[in-house]
């Protein structure tokens, strides 16, 4: 068995280019982005993708989770030979990895999702795209060719926009559905409140609304006539706080791919969604941003997992930064992780390339972390090979 692509090899191509005095354009510590991002982008792009709800506590809460989690390396192991990939949704990918749904990238640099999901195609790895995105989902799936891409949906008021957006997915290529559950209203969000920035409120995030025949249905004139009125007409319906489990039969009349639950944390509401035919559920609180005080996502998913791990794909994001946090994830039970803020900074950053060198140094330092811990495939570490750290 081998590795293809050999992630880990990413260190020596860094390494063997430095010969000739090139370093890397960005830290291969992915944890140092944010602070470049905060220097370097204005306050009001910076601070909507760095912030979190309240005082950040759930943000802060999500990374010492994972920490408190050590890795316990075992020895005299052949991990020689590795292969990281792994079946998800009927199909098979090069590592337990995808890219997260992250709105409104442009505000981080004009290329926007499609420079994202051309990075994500070009290893594999595949994109969710938000339906809170710059970019017409179309213009984005024409960008990754035929990559693996996943659709991200806002669950809207308007049942027939709700209908177009699924169909529009479907008809441009994304497999599988993943449906924000934790965003039925905004959190309260000081960093954005502080400099009065919500991108919603310029028609930034509203591609997909914009350019949707439904919504367009439901305007007294067109978009670019009233984009005042479009704008208003986008913030009455973008989500709608009365939802409840009956309603995923909606979802599931509408959509014949796999379904995913974003946003569960409680093992009682991933059994709802195992009992409602889901397909699976992401452990997640979305990234610290929607309920401040809330349970780490990474204390949250053991529990999830031992509830429905035989009867659902549970996958995990909230705080993922390292290759590590990867590993320790797939050891208390994930089949994968969604990576959101890194490979957004990455993009601000620098652009297509700046998401690469995000995915590679991820995937490099999950490599040989789970070689020198003595594994080799993302599913071979399970419990037994952490201890928890509460001292």
């Amino acid at each position: 068995m081998t590795t293809t692509p050999r992630w880990a090899d990413y260190q020596y191509e860094i390494y063997l280019n430095g010969l000739s005095g090139t370093v890397p354009r960005l830290p291969t510590d992915v944890g140092r982005l944010e602070a470049l991002v905060e220097r370097r982008l204005g306050p009001g792009p910076a601070g909507y993708v760095i912030g979190g709800a309240g005082g950040g506590s759930t943000v802060r809460a999500n990374r010492a989770a994972l920490d408190r989690w050590r890795i316990v390396p075992r020895m005299l192991r052949d991990v020689e030979a590795r292969d990281l990939s792994v079946e998800l949704f009927g199909r098979r990918l090069p590592a337990p990895l995808a890219l997260a749904p992250v709105g409104i990238l442009s505000v981080m640099h004009p290329d926007a999702e499609p420079a994202a999901a051309r990075a994500a195609a070009a290893r594999g790895v595949p994109y969710i795209l938000s339906s809170a995105s710059s970019t017409p989902m179309e213009q984005v799936a024409e960008a990754m060719g035929d990559a693996e891409r996943w659709f991200q949906l806002y669950w809207p008021k308007d049942r027939e926009v709700a209908r177009s957006f699924l169909a529009r997915a479907r008809a441009a290529g994304y497999t599988a559905l993943f449906v924000t559950l934790d965003t039925p209203m905004l959190a309260w969000r000081p960093r954005d409140l502080d400099q009065v920035y919500l991108p919603f409120l310029h028609g930034v995030g509203t591609a997909n609304y914009f350019s949707d025949p439904a919504f367009r249905a439901g305007l007294a004139k067109p978009v670019e006539e009233d984009r005042e009125a479009a704008v208003r007409h986008f913030l009455g319906m973008f989500s709608d706080a009365g939802r409840t489990w009956p309603d995923l039969a909606f979802l599931r009349e509408h959509w014949d791919g796999p379904i995913v639950l974003k946003g569960v944390l409680h093992p009682d509401d991933a059994r709802a969604a195992a009992d409602a035919g889901m397909d699976g559920v992401v452990v997640s609180n979305h990234g610290g941003r929607q309920v401040a005080g809330s349970v780490a996502a990474a204390d949250a998913l053991p529990r999830v997992v031992e509830a429905v791990g035989d009867r659902l794909t549970v996958l995990f994001d909230s705080g993922v930064r390292t290759g590590d946090d990867i590993f320790k994830a797939l050891a208390l039970g994930a089949r994968a992780v969604l990576l959101g803020r890194p490979y957004a900074y990455g993009l601000g950053l620098d652009g297509q390339a700046g998401v690469d060198h995000v995915i590679r140094c991820l995937l490099a330092e999950f490599d040989l972390t789970l070689a020198l811990s003595g594994h080799s495939g993302p599913a071979s570490p399970g419990p037994a090979d952490l201890v928890r750290d509460d001292a």
